[in-house]
């Protein structure tokens, strides 16, 4: 591929879906996408320390409508970025974009959903996924040797005790880091 043509990541970002146009688009398991998202709320905690944030991020999140995974976690992370006008996402194909799958792997696998978190001139600052810290370490070490049907039945089960907590916290601590940074050096 010409490398002159491939577009800058943040052209690459403005040319990924809003949460709102994936929700209108036709996908796989429409209707899960679209209750999940009606009940996705972010929590106190986190309303008061995105409070705390200071400039302006973008979340790009590798994707396919098909993952079980990410009907779970992007309506909050949608819910997370439309509570800060600092924060903005956008949503990408996993498989229309190798490159960026291939440089956020979890081990070998291209696990998604994937968040990568830009600063405002899109610097990578971190990327969070394919699951929150604790759940995905049950899977790693607990989940895999259960039979499919009964490790997605707790995996779902997980995301609905949690009710996003942890996928918000998680990717809001990414952010915190470098905004904490901006406030110290003021």
């Amino acid at each position: 591929m010409d490398e002159s043509v491939i577009p800058t990541l943040r052209e690459r970002f403005f040319a990924g879906s809003t949460f709102s146009e994936l929700l209108t688009r036709p996908k796989d398991n429409a209707a899960l996408w679209d209750a999940l998202f009606k009940k996705a709320a972010i929590t106190p905690d986190i309303a008061a320390r995105l409070c705390e944030v200071r400039g302006q991020f973008h979340l790009m999140a590798l994707n396919e409508d098909w993952c079980g995974d990410s009907v779970n976690i992007l309506p909050y992370v949608a819910r997370l970025a439309d509570s800060h006008p600092g924060i903005e996402l956008r949503i990408l194909g996993r498989d229309d974009n190798p490159d960026l799958m291939s440089a956020h792997l979890t081990g070998t696998s291209k696990s998604i959903p994937v968040v990568i978190v830009f600063d405002e001139e899109f610097n990578e600052i971190g990327w969070w996924g394919p699951r929150p810290n604790d759940l995905q370490a049950w899977v790693v070490d607990e989940g895999l040797a259960l039979p499919k049907p009964d490790r997605y039945r707790l995996i779902r089960a997980w995301y609905a005790r949690d009710r996003g907590a942890a996928i918000a916290s998680e990717i809001l601590s990414i952010i915190e880091q470098v905004s904490d940074d901006a406030t110290t050096a003021v």
